[in-house]
């Protein structure tokens, strides 16, 4: 306490008014009534002195306390339950406290899940480019005959497309997450988004000969982006019509009311066993069923797409059944 200026300063303050006080008491009243001025101020004085220390070893705790905080020590508790000042300032030093341990949280959260991220892409990654790296060799063989080299060079070019669609889409995941994708809000019909998805299975869909319908309210409509809406479809539609066999059935359907629009895509394909349904929606998460050129980002776009466009995605499966995927735009967010 003695080191603070202030103090020095309101000492001698203090002293000089003693001072002046007890010699006015001797010579305007008398010598007794300047011994009482004179124990009167020395007791309240001493009684300053006092709460005056208390208070800064109250502030010097403090200080020891943010010291550990900086340090990283988030454990320890000043709060208590008396009035004052000090008392709002230990609660309001609490409360921080508490925020920069949750922040620490989260920064630790993020660090494993860039850990495991990047771990994940080094391993899709790592896979193609060692196949491609034997094919050239291969290639580069000038022994090796004419077909061998189509067959070759064709599986290049079907790894080198799947190394751009990784990287395309985790870029397209890391804009939603970084939330620098501005969605447009337009008002726009489900049967318009559907259709501008379902354009890119068709191939696929005509090969293993399946039934696709589309059935609807066409007077329904929602506030979204169509591109990346049909694509989060597109992601939706491309796990169906894998999962799906020959001749089977993916079906769309769609409705409106007061609260949200609702699209429903249903296959009678193999379904997801029950132990993957809770993980499907997370990023590199490749269930029991997943097919071997799957890489378990497709699911986790559409979910980020339509959960960053106050929506939300539900998904009900049975094995040997079929699978559900139920997409709800609500038209307001309480």
């Amino acid at each position: 306490m003695l080191r603070n200026r202030e103090i020095h300063l309101l000492f001698l303050v203090i002293g000089g008014i003693i001072l002046v006080s007890t010699g006015l008491a001797v010579f305007v009243l008398s010598y007794q009534a300047a011994l009482i001025t004179l124990l009167t101020s020395i007791a309240l004085v001493s009684c300053f002195v006092f709460f005056t220390r208390w208070r800064y070893r109250e502030i010097e705790r403090l200080s020891g306390y943010l010291r550990q905080i900086s340090s990283g020590d988030y454990t320890l508790d000043v709060r208590n339950n008396h009035e004052g000042e000090l008392s709002i300032l230990k609660n309001d030093i609490y409360k921080v406290t508490m925020m920069l341990s949750e922040h620490r949280s989260l920064l630790q959260e993020d660090k494993v899940k860039l850990t495991n991220a990047i771990s994940d892409i080094s391993h899709q990654l790592k896979t193609p480019l060692t196949s491609m790296l034997v094919m050239v060799d291969l290639v580069s063989d000038p022994n090796l005959d004419e077909e061998k080299r189509v067959e070759f060079t064709t599986n290049i070019r079907v790894q080198l497309e799947r190394i751009e669609w990784l990287v395309s889409s985790l870029l397209k995941l890391s804009k939603i997450d970084a939330g620098t994708i501005a969605f447009k809000k337009e008002s726009i019909s489900p049967r318009q988004v559907i259709q501008k998805a379902v354009e890119s299975i068709l191939i696929p869909v005509d090969i293993k000969q399946q039934n696709l319908s589309i059935s609807g309210d066409d007077a329904a409509t929602f506030v979204g982006d169509v591109n990346w809406t049909s694509e989060a479809l597109l992601n939706i539609l491309k796990n169906c019509v894998e999962h799906t066999g020959e001749g089977g059935t993916i079906s769309l359907s769609y409705s409106d009311n007061p609260l949200y629009t609702e699209i429903i895509i249903s296959d009678n394909g193999n379904g997801i066993p029950k132990e993957d349904l809770p993980y499907i929606f997370k990023r590199f998460y490749r269930g029991k069923n997943a097919g071997g050129d799957s890489v378990g980002i497709g699911l986790a776009m559409a979910y980020s797409i339509i959960t960053s466009q106050n929506g939300d995605i539900e998904v009900t499966s049975k094995q040997g059944t079929g699978t559900e995927f139920t997409i709800k735009f609500y038209k307001q967010v309480v």
